[in-house]
């Protein structure tokens, strides 16, 4: 029998449901992580990161046609 879809693969395994549960944690351990890391960042770090891509650089001067 040929699965049709990652479900099929999925529900045929031993213990799926235990799968399912250590990959919802890993998943909610790394989002919580991320917005750890965003939130502790100082707002200078976003102050000057926001107008970075609007600056103009030096080597860019050389480039333009």
């Amino acid at each position: 029998m040929i699965p049709q879809s990652f479900k099929d693969i999925v529900s045929n395994v031993e213990n799926a449901g235990l799968f399912q549960t250590i990959a919802m944690i890993i998943f909610i351990l790394f989002f919580l992580t991320i917005i750890y890391v965003v939130l502790r960042r100082p707002k200078k770090y976003y102050k000057e990161e926001e107008n970075a891509p609007l600056e103009k650089d030096h080597e860019d001067d050389k480039f333009t046609l």
